[in-house]
């Protein structure tokens, strides 16, 4: 798909919607912690999962929960500070990744197979990167509203969870810069191998990282203005893809270190506002941790994957779905005839 079809928006429109995010369902959300309390099983014995199915009534706004229309969407966009030679990979593997998505090629193809999950691949301009943000923005305002427009309208009514996942040759440098604009400290703790450069690559990529923080910082507005200056057309359509969804009441499991980085734009915007997302795995990008701690998400998988590609949110959804399962299909004490603890 092409980013061209996206209506014209812009960045102070979607500032405005930051104002009018609306909460969980707390009455969804009490009656799910009830039922859980009589559900046959030691209260807590299911840990996390018990957690993660509160979670979901109450964003779905219903008890039991269900997860029956689950979508995986994965943004493509390319980076004009790849040019820098801050990847391992050429700027033409972002297409080529495309076309292996569609083909049903990759390992998000097999993992929403697995678990039953609709995919959907979003190119985002790829012959149109953005410009080299070490020597000035890396996108217009027009640009990055539109794009974050763009993510807004993958969000379809009727879903009831939603994945999140980027592709993008150079978008592990963006998420960097992103990451110490937002949250302070040198480059070179934000800065990682992402699709395994090292040695003069490394030094490469971190000094793009700091140079281009340098050279925005002092103009930055605010979160949505660093996005602009720092981000990636596929990191803004995450984004929007996050508000949207939120505006819905649907749940959203995020990806990796880029994914989480786009994110982390809305929580600087506005602290409440990832209140309905989940980190599905904690990449072994080294970063990737400490963004986690910096907007309060503990992830829920940590398996060393670095994938990308919403793999790891997709991977994730298997556990949360089984949360869900065990939460709506468990017999009650009274309704299994079993005697709870207090009998």
């Amino acid at each position: 798909m092409s980013e061209e079809a996206a209506p014209k928006a812009d960045l102070d429109e979607i500032r405005s919607l930051l104002t009018a995010l609306p909460g969980p369902d707390t009455a969804a959300r009490d009656a799910a912690r009830e039922r859980e309390g009589r559900l046959t099983k030691p209260p807590g014995a299911l840990g996390r999962l018990e957690e993660l199915a509160e979670w979901v009534a109450a964003w779905q706004g219903r008890t039991p929960p269900a997860i029956e229309r689950p979508r995986v969407c994965v943004f493509a966009g390319n980076h004009g500070v790849a040019a820098r030679g801050v990847s391992a990979y050429p700027v033409e593997v972002t297409a080529q990744m495309v076309a292996n998505f569609q083909a049903g090629g990759a390992a998000v193809n097999q993992l929403c197979a697995a678990h039953d999950a609709e995919l959907r691949v979003y190119e985002m301009a790829l012959d149109h990167p953005t410009a080299d943000f070490t020597q000035g923005p890396a996108m217009t305002e027009e640009e990055c509203a539109t794009a974050m427009a763009y993510g807004m309208m993958s969000v379809d009514e009727g879903l009831d969870i939603l994945c999140l996942g980027e592709m993008g040759i150079g978008n592990s440098t963006s998420a960097a810069a992103l990451s110490h604009a937002l949250f302070g400290g040198d480059a070179a703790d934000w800065t990682g191998p992402g699709t395994g450069v090292a040695g003069d690559a490394m030094a490469r990529k971190i000094d793009a990282v700091d140079k281009a923080v340098t050279l925005h910082l002092s103009e930055t507005r605010d979160a949505f203005d660093a996005l602009r200056r720092l981000g990636g057309h596929e990191l803004a359509a995450i984004a929007g893809a996050i508000i949207a969804a939120r505006m819905g009441r649907i749940p959203v499991i995020l990806d990796g270190y880029a994914c989480t980085a786009a994110a982390a734009v809305l929580f600087r915007a506005d602290p409440r506002a990832l209140d309905h997302c989940v980190v599905g795995h904690l990449s072994a990008e080294p970063a990737h941790a400490r963004l986690c701690k910096a907007i309060g998400k503990q992830p829920i998988l940590d398996l060393g994957m670095r994938l990308g590609e919403a793999s790891g949110a997709a991977l994730a959804l298997s556990v949360v779905k089984s949360a869900v399962a065990c939460h709506a299909g468990m017999a009650t004490f009274d309704e299994a005839g079993v005697s709870d603890k207090d009998a």
